[in-house]
This record gives structure tokens, sequence and C-alpha cells, in this order.
């Protein structure tokens, strides 16, 4: 098959699960033996593509351009964005078999809705996230917040094969007005499924993230420095960089945990991976989360996770109570910092059972078993049938 994949940022240009799945997705239908296009914006000086698989080709439909200002999106880059992919699919109305886009930025499903018309060409459509009014408000103001919203919901409706990485929000589309089912795929995980080795921890938190003001760092902080007071020799790591990362620095100095806390900004992966296998837990002070990739990354190395329970929090539905770690109930870092206790409390015990639910779960988890079914999800695709991924447009 002859298939587009449409997303505004490309992996490792852009680094974040979406951009990982979509470049992911490309290589493995193009492994598959489909021919694979790229549309994105361009992120890298010219002359320098980015590598990928070679049955993969890369077109680039705008300039390159900043993509954020502070933590929120740019509104200019999505409209290009879309321009460029109404143009490219206009001028080639029957170049391709499947369309496949991100939800996000809107007006990409908007431009290939358009630009299809009267074609049988079937629409795929990842909703990593889908956002409530009130976020839509919180993230660009009331007046934003409403035309954000709007744009969502037309997005929504578009006929299309929706694919979703949560309960959460395959819920929300739903709500929203989908018309047809959407599936859910719930591996995003691209690392070794082998068991992890159980081993004793090191009294110490990882929070990993990038930080803007969702993730609540500074929170992450007090409730480490809560739980530094009831656990000898606690020490915190706090990884990652963005917008807040002055905000975590002064939250450190704040709480008086400058000796037991280090904030080292971006770092490389490897160091990262070498935390989080030392670790006491993976601490997730998160408010919205579209999947909860770390949660997934720390039991792989056999290292419990503690989340915090939230409407927009999909990373919820991967914790395990008392498995392969806590759900903190409320944002009071004194209830966070109870978990932190818990889980030392807990000891060995948990170490072992979260290897066991990485075990079981692994292959569920994982990014193949997702692409896999994506993947059956075109091959079985009934091109007459007006919803999924035959559906007309």
């Amino acid at each position: 098959m002859r298939i587009c994949i449409v997303y505004d940022c490309l992996y490792p240009c852009t680094v974040g699960g979406a951009e990982r799945w979509a470049r992911n997705l490309a290589e493995r239908l193009a492994a598959d033996g489909h021919e694979v296009t790229y549309l994105t914006l361009r992120q890298w000086d010219r002359g320098e593509p980015p590598e990928l698989d070679r049955n993969v080709r890369v077109v680039t439909v705008g300039p390159r351009m900043a993509l954020y200002t502070g933590r929120r999106r740019r509104i200019l880059p999505p409209l290009l964005f879309g321009l460029g992919v109404l143009f490219h699919l206009a001028r080639r109305r029957r170049a391709y078999d499947i369309v496949h886009l991100s939800a996000w930025p809107f007006f990409a499903p908007l431009a290939a809705r358009i630009a299809l018309l009267g074609t049988s060409t079937p629409i795929g459509i990842d909703w990593h996230e889908v956002w409530s009014r009130s976020y839509w408000q919180e993230y660009l103001g009331r007046a934003g917040g409403v035309v954000g919203y709007a744009v969502q919901l037309l997005c929504v409706r578009v006929p299309q094969r929706a694919f979703c990485f949560s309960r959460l929000h395959a819920g929300r589309l739903r709500q929203e007005g989908l018309r047809g089912e959407a599936t859910v795929l719930e591996g995003e995980y691209a690392g070794s499924l082998a068991t992890p080795s159980v081993a004793a921890p090191e009294p110490l938190v990882v929070f990993a993230g990038r930080l803007i003001p969702e993730k609540r760092a500074p929170l992450a902080v007090m409730a480490f420095a809560l739980a530094a007071s009831r656990i000898e020799g606690l020490h915190g790591e706090f990884y990652g960089d963005g917008p807040e990362r002055e905000a975590l620095l002064r939250a450190i100095e704040e709480q008086g945990a400058g000796d037991i806390a280090i904030a080292p900004g971006f770092v490389e992966a490897s160091r990262i991976d070498a935390a989080l296998r030392r670790a006491l837990c993976m601490l997730s002070t998160s408010r919205r989360e579209g999947y909860g990739m770390v949660v997934v990354e720390a039991a792989a190395r056999g290292t419990p996770s503690i989340v915090v329970a939230g409407e927009d929090n999909a990373a919820t539905e991967l914790i395990e109570e008392g498995v392969n770690g806590l759900v903190a109930q409320s944002s009071d870092p004194a209830e966070i910092a109870d978990a932190i206790v818990r889980v030392h409390q807990a000891g060995m015990a948990l170490r072992e059972s979260t290897v066991a639910w990485f075990a079981v779960n692994a292959q569920r988890l994982s990014i193949e078993s997702s692409l896999h079914t994506v993947l059956e999800s075109y091959r079985n695709s009934d091109r007459d049938s007006p919803l999924g991924a035959g559906a007309r447009v």
C-alpha cells in the first residue's frame, strides 16, 4: 500500500512519545513492504535530513520554525503545516491508499479531510490526548480556548479510523461525538522486553520529564523533602529541562534540599536508565499524561512508580495498586510523601511484584503490539464501510 504519515514533528529532531510513535510506525510500515511518505515541517539544517529507513520518503511541506513559545505551542506553525498538507494532498488526491495523521496539530486532519473529499482514501488519526474544554481555556485563555476546543470537535467528527493510547481518551472521543469506535493501543514501549532482575535499591527518588507546569516538578520536590525527613539517607534526582527549570531549582532551595537533591537538566538516556535501576521509586507528579511511558520504563528496570490521580492523567491506568506502584489520590505533598514512605516500607516484595508485573504485561505494552494492531486494521479495512478504516471522505 501507499501510505502517507502526517506529523509536523520528526524524531529525533524533536523528542517526545508522539514523535517516536510516528517514526516507528513509518519505519515499521516500510519494513512490511509498503511505500511510505512522511509529511512534516523541516526541523533540520538544509541538506542534512534525518536518516530514516530507506523506504520512507520524507517530504517537508513547511519551513523550519520554532514550535513553542514558552510552554505553549505557537499557532503559526500548525496553520502553515495544515496549508502544506492541504496543498500536498490536493495535488496527489489519488497518490495514497491511506493517510495516517496525528490529531495534533489539529489543522492537518481538517486539511486532509478537505483535500480528499470525493475520494475513498481512508484517514487514520492518532489521538494521544483529547483535551477538555476547561483545559483548552487554561492553555490558550478564554477566547483562544473556545477556538481550540471547536477545532478539536471538528477533527473528532472527521470520518476516521481513530487510535487512542488510553481508555481515558478513547472515552472522551466517544463523548465528543466520534462516529464509530476508537481502537485503544496499549503499547508504546520500544525497549527490551526481557524480564529485569530483582535488585535492592538505593534510597533514591527519581523524577524525569519535560519541565512544563503540567509536570509539577516543584510539587515533586516538596513531597520528596517531606519523605526525606522520614527515610534516612533518602536523596533525589530530578531530570529534565524546559520552562519550569528555574521553578524546580528554586523549589530545591526553598525546601532546604540542596544537599540531598540534584537537578542536572537534560542528560543522556543512559544516565536516566542507570538512575531508574538504582531508584527506590520513580515519582511522577504530572497532572496530565496521555499515556505515561515512564511508568513502563521504570517497571522494565524493576522499579515501582508513584503517580498522582487526576482527571487528565492516563498514567494511572498503568498502575496496579500495590503491585507495580502506588497512586496518590490527591496533589497534597504530604499524601505523595506518604506514598514514597509506603514504597520504602514495602521493600523487596514490591520490587519483586513490579518485575513480575512487567514480565506479564511487557508484550501487551510493547510498541510492536500497537504497530501490529494498526497494520492489521489497515490490512483488514473495508473500503465500502461508512466508518472506520474504510471511511469515505
